[in-house]
């Protein structure tokens, strides 16, 4: 007689269990979260020494024991390890880096943004360097088989300015781009080139594609992936560009594709009327790279090109029809899945229990359900206008929110009763 399959999320340790349900509560709250999203943005923005945590050693300690904890690597190589150690012992293929440092413009910030200038001293020594040492650093934090993501904000004004007014980057920003796709390349290092604001986005794609011309030429297994957003009524049209840019020029494309988390910050006519159709352009866009087959959405001719998906979706439904797909032995593209750090975990949890349920059964002819896990690392300080992200984007999901809420809360309660033997 098998046995019982076992819970998916029993991989996860207490304290884990315990922080999520904690930060869940907090977020599918109408009366907890708005006063909680006012703290941390006063948090994100503020540049009062007392309300900055790499100053605020009490702020600091309260912050790296709760929401740090849950969505973050590490602020060290040490603490990074540990925590990339941890997951991977769960039973997580691997991880997506990201090195936390970013800018996230308000919209009188975007308008005031300079003209693009040459490169000055205090440009390099205070932003472009610092920014690529510590990406330099962050690949070479993770192992072969991971991904780093990369955050051109990081960089400072001089990217911004150069995105934002579509031109390339400037000499020393283009060589230190350069120097961290060769050091992941001889790493065997994926770099996921992340979307951010939508006045920035097509600079960002202009640059993914030159950088995969130069490095995802000739290969089935792409070095560069860019990031589409399903939420954008646009997306379509720049994934059919970008694959028809990969069939004409002979590379292949890396395709990271996620909803979206710019919903705030972003003109609201730029995206999907409904979530419904949100969800509709995520699965399509993926079956058409999954399976390698051109559609009424993703328009091409001829031979569809060499191409690579990552599925990074907290979504359980987009998720379980990829899956769908690759069970079926019709998916081409090699596919990932990714969630992020502290969130989706009984999705996350569901891939490496079927990942390694398949496995068992089957051995080596069972489908690949490679799970990945994206945290970002740095101080905590650096790390906050991403945990306020974190935090918006969980307003903006409440249901999601509150299915993760309530995946823990069973799971708890589970483990309870399995202590008292009623399990």
């Amino acid at each position: 007689m098998p046995a019982a399959p076992r819970a998916p999320l029993s991989v996860l340790s207490l304290t884990m269990i315990l922080r999520s349900l904690a930060t869940t509560i907090v977020s599918s709250s109408p009366v907890l979260l708005p006063p909680s999203l006012r703290i941390m943005a006063a948090l994100a923005n503020s540049h009062n020494p007392v309300l900055n945590p790499d100053r605020n050693p009490l702020l600091r300690f309260f912050l790296k024991k709760t929401f740090y904890a849950q969505f973050c690597a590490g602020e060290n190589a040490a603490e990074v390890h540990r925590t990339i150690a941890g997951l991977k012992n769960i039973g997580f293929t691997g991880v997506i880096l990201c090195y936390a440092k970013e800018v996230v413009l308000t919209s009188d910030q975007a308008k005031s943004l300079g003209e693009p200038a040459k490169e000055t001293e205090e440009a390099l020594n205070n932003e472009i360097l610092p920014w690529a040492e510590g990406t330099l650093e962050t690949v070479r934090l993770v192992q072969p088989g991971d991904y780093v993501a990369l955050k051109f904000t990081g960089a400072g004004s001089l990217a911004l300015a150069q995105l934002k007014a579509r031109l390339p980057a400037t000499p020393t920003l283009h060589k230190s781009i350069d120097d961290i796709c060769q050091l992941a390349q001889q790493r065997g290092v994926r770099l996921l080139f992340d979307a951010e604001q939508d006045m920035l986005q097509d600079g960002i794609d202009d640059w993914t594609i030159e950088f995969a011309r130069k490095y995802n030429s000739g290969v089935n297994d792409p070095v560069i992936y860019g990031t589409y957003q399903a939420y954008k009524k646009a997306c379509p049209e720049v994934l059919s560009n970008h694959l028809a840019l990969a069939q004409k020029d002979k590379f292949s494309l890396g395709v990271k594709l996620v909803r979206g988390a710019y919903l705030g910050s972003d003109p609201r006519h730029l995206f999907h009327d409904t979530k419904e159709d949100t969800d509709k352009c995520y699965d399509t866009l993926a079956a058409s790279v999954l399976s390698r087959k051109w559609s009424s959405s993703v328009k091409g001719e001829g031979e569809y090109p060499p191409s690579s998906l990552m599925i990074a979706s907290h979504n359980t439904e987009s998720v379980r029809r990829a899956r769908a797909i690759c069970d079926a032995g019709a998916a081409k593209s090699d596919v990932s899945f990714a969630q992020l750090q502290g969130m989706a975990d009984e999705v996350s949890c569901e891939l490496v229990e079927a990942g390694q349920t398949a496995r068992k059964e089957k051995g080596n002819l069972a489908p690949t359900l490679p799970a990945y896990k994206y945290l970002v690392w740095g101080t905590t300080g650096e790390c906050m206008k991403y945990l306020l992200r974190r935090a918006q984007e969980n307003k903006d999901a409440v249901q999601r929110t509150r299915d993760s809420r309530d995946a823990m809360w069973t799971e708890l309660v589970r483990r309870c009763k399995s202590v008292v033997g009623m399990a």
